[in-house]
């Protein structure tokens, strides 16, 4: 019986439940049509706004702050492993490396104890701020819910009151109904309008307190982690002491050695060379296209009048009837004198010129097209002849002091690495 008795007594439950949900969902029908008036507070209301604001600020501070902490496990992680790798190169014999395995240990223990304070002064008070906003936000849900009850139970009440026909035993239970309703109401409507007020005004403190723990901490890490990194630097300048002489040194970009100036060779002496079996070959007529002289360009000063005059360039030479390298030779200095006249009207830089470098370390050719730098000298860069035979990180040009001296550039130029110099012009 007593079982029956509590299934009575749960199914009564879920009945009175389900109508008052029924009752409810009529009622906000109702005021949406605008045939029921509902009961407003604006102040409440604000109060409310409030509250979601406040709900979604800390939400987001939370997620921030989480953030934060991974990160700094995840910096602590590879300080570590940044540490263990200087710990595994330091060989024995060097100096310091007791130091050195204990300003890593200490920049370990550092790493932890800074995280574990975050996690303490910080996200743990950030979980109890946030703690208290579920149960208000339920009651806020709830007074919601106690508000349509009372403003349904005084629709009744008014309704029974102005019918025409008056039932006065079901007019005093619907007054009943609505003081019990208005005094359930109104009790949870008097706690949230003291607390939401109270709540909305306690974030400021929180903020305050929360960015000042964080920031203290940070500042003291940082301190603590500079005098680490000091002592670090002490070693390590210590060791260099000791070990000056094995500094690192610049190194050029490996090259394809094209050996640029070895294949213009082989291009002039083939073509220039006689024929294979004519020993001493007899040299051409008089008058004959062969019989031209060959071509130089005179870059002295014209002589005084009387003097002996040099070779000089003929008017209108036919390049056909020259040899090869006489006219590749020609045809690069005239056209470059031509295009560094009409360009920068100078006539003291080399055809082709296009800026200055200045060798920062010295550098030891490896090969008889490479130019031979010491640091401080000065490099007038120049195109390659063939694009395609640039390797990339490497230059082509000619020492301006080699330059200014005997003004040849198929005896001065060469290629050299352009990372051992800076541009200076």
């Amino acid at each position: 019986m007593a079982e029956m008795g509590s299934k009575g007594v749960t199914a009564g439950k879920i009945a009175s439940n389900v109508q008052k949900k029924l009752t409810r969902a009529q009622e906000k029908v109702l005021q949406k049509l605008g045939k029921a008036d509902e009961t407003k507070d604006e102040q409440f209301e604000q109060c409310v706004q409030n509250f979601n604001k406040q709900l979604t600020e800390g939400t987001r501070l939370q997620k921030d702050l989480r953030t934060y902490l991974a990160s700094v496990k995840a910096m602590h992680e590879a300080s570590k492993k940044l540490s263990e790798c200087l710990q595994e190169v330091y060989e024995p014999e060097w100096p310091g490396r007791d130091e050195a395995n204990k300003i890593a240990e200490n920049n370990d223990l550092l790493w932890m104890d800074y995280h574990q304070k975050l996690v303490d002064q910080a996200l743990l008070t950030m979980d109890t701020y946030l703690g208290q906003f579920p149960d208000i936000k339920s009651r806020i849900a709830k007074r919601g819910r106690k508000l349509v009850d009372y403003d349904s139970a005084r629709h009744h009440y008014e309704s029974l009151q102005t019918a025409k026909k008056k039932d006065e035993a079901k007019i005093a239970k619907a007054e009943e109904e609505l003081i019990k309703a208005q005094k359930v109401f109104e009790e949870m409507n008097v706690d949230l309008q003291e607390e939401l007020p109270s709540l909305w005004n306690s974030r400021v403190g929180f903020y305050v307190n929360t960015f000042q723990s964080i920031a203290g901490l940070e500042e003291n890490f940082h301190k603590e982690m500079s005098k680490l990194n000091q002592n670090l630097n002490d070693v390590l300048v210590s060791l260099e002491k000791q070990h000056g002489s094995n500094t690192f040194t610049v190194k050029a970009q490996p090259r394809k050695k094209t050996k640029l100036f070895s294949r213009l060779r082989r291009k002039k002496n083939s073509d220039s060379a006689p024929e294979k079996g004519n020993k001493s070959p007899s040299p051409p007529p008089d008058g004959s296209p062969a019989a031209t002289p060959e071509i130089r360009v005179n870059h002295e000063p014209e002589p005084a009048s009387g003097a002996s005059p040099g070779a000089t360039i003929p008017k209108s030479p036919s390049q056909s009837s020259l040899p090869a390298v006489v006219v590749e030779t020609f045809s690069a200095t005239v056209n470059g004198a031509v295009e560094g006249s009409a360009g920068t009207g100078r006539l003291d830089l080399p055809p082709g010129f296009m800026f200055k470098v200045q060798a920062q370390h010295d550098y030891t050719a490896t090969d008889t097209d490479e130019l031979q730098l010491k640091a401080g000298d000065v490099v007038l860069v120049i195109p390659f002849q063939n694009p395609e035979e640039q390797d990339e990180g490497w230059l082509m040009g000619v020492k301006e002091s080699d330059w200014n001296q005997h003004k040849e550039l198929e005896k001065c130029r060469g290629v050299f690495p352009e990372n051992f110099t800076e541009r200076v012009q």
